[in-house]
C-alpha cells in the first residue's frame, strides 16, 4: 500500500501544498526556503499512527510556532492540515488551538495543540467511503459490516482517532493504514560522536530494519550475514564506496559487533574507530539494504560528513533501494542531485520560497509538475 500523494497545509512556511509521490521523490533547495519542513510533515503524519502527534507538535515548541506564520484569509480556523493517500485509502488530520475562554471546554491547558478533524477515506473508482470521521470528540466509524458507529468522547482531544481504535478485525481499513503509517523510518541524522551508541555493541537480536537513530546498525547488518547468507549485494556495496575494504558484522555472546577491514591496514577497525564520514555511510547502507525494508524511508541531507567520492555509490544505494520501497530524500548538494538522476531518472524538484510560503517549482494546483504533464 504505498504512499502515492501527500498534501500539508498551514505548517511553519508551508501555505498549502499537495503533490503525487514518486518511487523516489528528491527535493533540493537553499537553506531557509523550508525543504526541511518537507521532511517534518512526514514524521507528524506517522506521529499520528502512534498517537503522539499533538506531543510531536509541542516539542517542536508549541502549536503557535508550527502554524503557518504568514497572512490568513478572513476568519478561517488556524488549523494544520496533514493528508496522506494511498492506492485506495485516504487519511487526513486537522490540528488546531483551543477555543478561548469560556468556550473552551476541551483541553485541560490553555494553550496546546488540539485534534479538530480527522477523516478515512476509501475510494473505489469514483465512488468514496468514509470509514472513519471525527469532528471534535464525536468519531463516526463504519465497522466490517459497513454499519455506521457514533462514538462520543471515545478519545481526548490530544490524541488521534487513527490511534486510539486498535481492533483490527472490526476495522481493518483503520488499522491498515496506522500500520502503514508506524512502518514509515525517518532518518535525519546519525550520532558519531565518541559516546555515539552506534560505536558500541548492540543486543544480539535480529533486526530486519534500522532504527531511526541507527543504534541497532551491528545488528542489522548481522541479520544480512547470518540469515541471508548470500552477501553478494553488501559485499558490492561496500566495494563500491570503498575499494578493497571488507565489512564484517557478527554476533559475539549475547552482542553483535561490526568491524572493517581497509586494504592498507594491518588489522580489522572496529565502529568505535571508524571515522565520522565511514560510519555514517554504514548507517545509511544499513537504513537502505536492510533485511526488510519498511514502507517510505525519508533522508534528510544525507550527504552531509560524506566525502564526495562518496555520492555516486549513495546515489546507487538510493535507486537500488528505490526498486523494493518508497524513498524521500531532501538534500543541499546538487552533486548528489545529479548522481542520483543519472541512477534513478528521476529530476530534483526545486524547493523555493514564494511570497513567504514555501513552493516547489514547476508544481501545478493539481499536484502535478509540469515536466511531468507535458
Amino acid at each position: 500500500m504505498p504512499l502515492t500523494a501527500i498534501s500539508v497545509q498551514g505548517y511553519r512556511s508551508i501555505q498549502q501544498l499537495h503533490f503525487d509521490v514518486d518511487a523516489c521523490s528528491i527535493f533540493i533547495g537553499a537553506n531557509g526556503v523550508g525543504k526541511t519542513n518537507l521532511y517534518k510533515a512526514l514524521g507528524l503524519l506517522r506521529s499520528a499512527a502512534d498517537g503522539t502527534l499533538t506531543r510531536a507538535i509541542a516539542q517542536e515548541g508549541g502549536v503557535e510556532s508550527v502554524l503557518w506564520a504568514g497572512r490568513r484569509p478572513g476568519k478561517t480556523p488556524v488549523r494544520l492540515a496533514l493528508s496522506a493517500r494511498f492506492e485506495t485509502l485516504q487519511y487526513d488530520v486537522e490540528v488546531g488551538l483551543p477555543p478561548p475562554p469560556p468556550f473552551n471546554t476541551e483541553a485541560a491547558f490553555q494553550i496546546e495543540p488540539l485534534v479538530r478533524e480527522e477523516q478515512l477515506i476509501v475510494r473505489t473508482g469514483q465512488r468514496k467511503v468514509s470509514m472513519m470521521e471525527r469532528k471534535g470528540p464525536m468519531v463516526a466509524l463504519r465497522n466490517e459490516d459497513g454499519v455506521r458507529e457514533v462514538h462520543k468522547a471515545a478519545v481526548l482531544s490530544s490524541e488521534t482517532a487513527l490511534a486510539a481504535f486498535r481492533d483490527a478485525s472490526r476495522y481493518p481499513e483503520i488499522e491498515l493504514v496506522r500500520r502503514e503509517l508506524l512502518e514509515w523510518r525517518l532518518y535525519h541524522d546519525f550520532r558519531t560522536d565518541e559516546g555515539s551508541p552506534i560505536r558500541q555493541p548492540c543486543h544480539a537480536i535480529t533486526t530486519p530494519t534500522l532504527s531511526s537513530d541507527g543504534s541497532d546498525l551491528a545488528a542489522v547488518l548481522a541479520t544480512l550475514f547470518v540469515i541471508r547468507e548470500d552477501t553478494v549485494d553488501l559485499a558490492a556495496a561496500i566495494e563500491d564506496a570503498f575499494p578493497g575494504a571488507q565489512l564484517r558484522a557478527e554476533d559475539v555472546g549475547s552482542w553483535c559487533k561490526l568491524e572493517m577491514q581497509f586494504p592498507d591496514m594491518p588489522r580489522p577497525f572496529g565502529a568505535h574507530e571508524l571515522s565520522d564520514g565511514t560510519l555514517k555511510y554504514l548507517c545509511l547502507l544499513g537504513a537502505l539494504m536492510g533485511y526488510r525494508l519498511p514502507s517510505l524511508i525519508a533522508l534528510n541531507e544525507p550527504e552531509a560528513s560524506l566525502h564526495p567520492s562518496l555520492l555516486p555509490p549513495l546515489a546507487r544505494l538510493i535507486a537500488q533501494a528505490a526498486q523494493r520501497t518508497r524513498i524521500w530524500i531532501v538534500t543541499h548538494s546538487d552533486a548528489l542531485a545529479d548522481a542520483l538522476y543519472e541512477e534513478t531518472g528521476k529530476k530534483a524538484r526545486r524547493v523555493i520560497k514564494e511570497d513567504g510560503a514555501t513552493n516547489i517549482e514547476g508544481l501545478t494546483l493539481s499536484g502535478e509538475f509540469r515536466d511531468e504533464e507535458d
